[in-house]
């Protein structure tokens, strides 16, 4: 019986070939590893570190309500040298001096049309672009929203006139896990604003914000330049609670000083002063 011959195995010369894959593979998970470490978003990382640096320096955080989302630690002292020295004038007076000083605070972005002033004796209206606040599609403050509405803040703090925010978008359509229209994005970013007034020493209870989405232009979404006036965000400081109500029922674009709103209301803006009561608990003269 003939002997089957062992057929001899190929020796195979290329088997380094998957080690060097692993090895490549292995070193392009590094580079990626190390490119997402170095990529930090500057907003969150700021919102973050401010965030811890309240919590362990404010020991009266602990009785208060657990914020959500990031946040960033409120400035408790007005810069008075931004207000006008008598905050206890009459309603329209006040709002004169709020208008002065953002006025005098803002110039550089008054010459440039990203921010604008305007107003009567009920109320007055500071518009900011959108592109100053916010990244497109998106209602996470930038960093220079934090500067601009800490200025703002410290205007606006001494003083007891109600505020109420509007946020506005133009007509391109949003659908996102987080903003399925721009009905949310507008509002989440009306909210942006009012919590960042509050932290840097704004009375919260003075506050209100409101979404109006893409459906009160104040140009033509035809073209980008129009587009781009559409999205803004609006801070109306009203002469009292009555006239805060009126306008935020109709939005600012489109609300009328007449007599009904001048007839809305008597009470005049409270004092911005804070007294101790006889039994030593604090208690604010706004009634808002």
């Amino acid at each position: 019986m003939a002997r089957r011959r062992h057929q001899e195995e190929h020796e195979n010369h290329e088997r380094w070939l998957v080690s060097y894959a692993d090895f490549i593979t292995l070193l392009f998970a590094f580079f990626v590893v190390m490119y997402s470490i170095s990529s930090v978003n500057e907003g969150k990382y700021k919102i973050l570190s401010q965030t811890l640096t309240g919590v362990f320096n404010q020991p009266d955080r602990s009785i208060k309500p657990i914020p959500v989302g990031e946040e960033r630690p409120r400035t408790t002292e007005p810069d008075l040298s931004l207000v006008d020295e008598d905050v206890t004038q009459a309603p329209q007076d006040s709002l004169q001096s709020i208008s002065e000083s953002i006025t005098a605070a803002f110039g550089d972005l008054i010459a440039s049309d990203q921010l604008k002033v305007r107003g009567n004796e009920l109320w007055i209206e500071i518009e900011l672009s959108s592109s100053l606040l916010f990244s497109s599609g998106d209602a996470l403050p930038s960093d220079a929203a934090f500067d601009i509405v800490e200025k703002v803040a410290k205007i606006l703090a001494p003083y007891g006139n109600p505020v109420h925010v509007e946020g506005f978008t133009d007509n391109q359509p949003i659908h996102t896990a987080q903003f399925p229209s721009n009905w949310e994005l507008s509002a989440a970013r009306a909210a942006s604003i009012v919590r960042m007034l509050a932290l840097d020493g704004v009375n919260p209870s003075r506050m209100a914000s409101v979404g109006y989405g893409e459906f009160q232009p104040v140009a033509d979404n035809a073209t980008s330049e129009g587009r781009a006036r559409n999205r803004r965000v609006v801070l109306v400081i009203s002469r009292n609670l009555d006239v805060r109500r009126g306008i935020s029922g109709v939005g600012s674009s489109r609300a009328q000083p007449d007599n009904a709103l001048r007839n809305a209301g008597t009470q005049p803006a409270p004092s911005p002063m804070v007294q101790a009561s006889q039994g030593g608990a604090v208690k604010s003269s706004s009634p808002n």
